[in-house]
């Protein structure tokens, strides 16, 4: 995988990366080291520090630090709150509100590995949304996280009753076709199985806003992915009008 054309940004300090959903953050205690975006920024970079990461299917805006100094300073700022984090995620069903906060403690499921709930006894967690356009299926929603728990805006998206579409832990699997959006779908004549728009998590680290330590304000955006662009394409091509 080519580094280049995932660089959003960098200069003497961090180096903001788009990256693509399937890839690690860092290396788990399960996968080789070499199949980690750390690994693709270490060759290029030789020493690189993990600020902050996402989850292996989702998409978007990671900081690596690239020397002690930055690397103390972000994460610092990453873990007090200081930093803006905004995400674009398709969820399944239609909200009766159109925006709010969702305030629920987080914490490991008592069974499950890997799993996470909501929970009284949990790690408090808070999440704004905002729904940016309804298409019945499916809404686009821009969600701002507040505390940085693990799978937070999935646990929480689960929560409200609208799950992120193709989340497999915490919805359901069902990848996005064509033939749920478009009403007299039919296969081409020479195709046995219908190809999805998107057989991934639907969600997207779409927008960070932070001051280094010097105090310079950085905002920075990581463009929607083809795929997720491509469902919202269809979704709004088939839209129906309103009061049908």
């Amino acid at each position: 995988m080519r580094l280049e054309p995932l660089i959003i940004f960098e200069n003497d300090d961090f180096v903001a990366v788009n990256k693509p959903s399937g890839l690690l953050t860092i290396p788990d205690r399960h996968d080789n080291e070499l199949e980690a975006l750390s690994a693709l920024l270490k060759k290029q970079y030789g020493q690189i520090f993990t600020v902050h990461r996402l989850d292996r299917d989702t998409s978007g805006i990671v900081i690596f630090a690239k020397n002690e100094t930055a690397h103390k300073a972000l994460s610092q700022a990453f873990e007090s709150r200081d930093v803006e984090k905004y995400y674009l995620g398709l969820v399944n069903g239609e909200f009766v509100e159109p925006s709010g906060s969702i305030n629920a403690p987080i914490m490991e499921h008592p069974v499950q590995r890997g799993k996470m709930v909501t929970n009284a006894k949990g790690r408090p967690s808070l999440t704004d949304y905002e729904v940016l356009e309804s298409f019945g299926l499916y809404s686009l929603v821009r969600l701002r996280i507040h505390t940085g728990r693990t799978h937070q805006i999935r646990v929480h998206m689960k929560h409200l009753g609208h799950p992120i579409a193709v989340d497999p832990l915490y919805g359901n699997n069902q990848p996005v076709l064509l033939s749920g959006i478009k009403k007299k779908f039919r296969l081409g004549k020479f195709t046995e199985e219908e190809k999805p728009l998107l057989g991934r998590l639907a969600l997207h680290a779409w927008k960070i806003r932070f001051q280094d330590e010097k105090g310079q304000v950085f905002e920075l955006e990581a463009p929607l992915p083809k795929d997720m662009q491509a469902v919202l394409q269809q979704l709004r091509k088939h839209k129906k009008p309103q009061g049908n």
